[in-house]
């Protein structure tokens, strides 16, 4: 039904502002590595195929930064997925308290939560993956990505970073992350709640829940691409870069983590 009505609404609403939430980051890889750049992306690969995907939150507008309406309501949907526990999985605790303080419930997304892998059956068929007319924006979103690509394809993250960029770029062809738009911006500093701050965009629903965030997310690239880049247009110049991977990454240079 929520699939089938986000097919109806993407033709008119392209940009999709996404974020996740997920169990942090627990692991980092050991070893010499030929550049930063790969030592990065080794870590993120590592985390992504170990982890489990909590929440989806998926906010749509128009490129006036409109937000989408069907029946004359609003749409932001947030996605909770069953399928990581407690009790059974590895997470790191800090992030784990961050969530139960924004109020999600995991014994509830146990029992009500959706199957992360009939759900990536469903985003398959969405139409805003695979759509060269959809524009994601997204705040360093190394990791939502990395959990999109593991849902959509059912398999771990390729092994090596251009493979992954490849894979990224044939599911999601055009990408925002503000985060990296900001290099380009006097004077803005800090992660999207300092930056939402620093904009005067006002957050609605609570901070560490993906369909709030996604929002604040939507609100707050209109609002830099209107100050800084003369609107969309002008900030697409610098659609397809992650912060801090691929070409926005380290500088190639030796590496060696002995997991110290």
């Amino acid at each position: 039904m929520e699939m089938a009505l986000v097919r109806d609404i993407v033709d008119q609403y392209p940009y999709v502002a996404m974020d996740t939430e997920f169990p942090g980051v627990v692991a980092k890889p050991i070893g010499t590595f030929k550049s930063s750049r790969e030592y990065l992306y080794k870590a993120l690969k590592m985390n992504v195929d170990m982890l489990k995907l909590i929440q989806l939150g998926l906010t749509f507008t128009d490129e006036k930064g409109s937000l989408a309406r069907h029946n004359g309501e609003l749409c932001v949907w947030q996605f909770n997925f069953k399928g990581f526990s407690l009790a059974d999985d590895v997470y790191a605790q800090d992030s784990i308290e961050l969530l139960k303080q924004s109020g999600i419930d995991f014994a509830l997304h146990e029992t009500r939560g959706i199957d992360v892998h009939r759900f990536g059956e469903l985003l398959m068929t969405s139409g805003i993956v695979l759509n060269d007319d959809v524009r994601w924006i997204t705040f360093h979103s190394n990791y939502d990505f990395g959990y999109l690509l593991k849902i959509l394809t059912c398999q771990p993250l390729p092994n090596t970073e251009q493979e992954f960029f490849e894979l990224l770029n044939i599911y999601f062809p055009n990408i925002f992350d503000i985060k990296y738009l900001m290099r380009y911006c006097d004077n803005l500093h800090g992660g999207l709640n300092k930056l939402a701050e620093m904009l005067d965009v006002q957050r609605i629903g609570p901070q560490h829940q993906a369909g709030s965030d996604s929002l604040l997310t939507s609100f707050t690239f209109i609002k830099l691409a209107n100050k800084y880049f003369q609107g969309i247009d002008g900030a697409s110049k610098h659609m397809g870069v992650l912060f801090g991977l691929g070409v926005d990454g380290a500088p190639e240079s030796k590496c060696h983590d002995n997991g110290s």
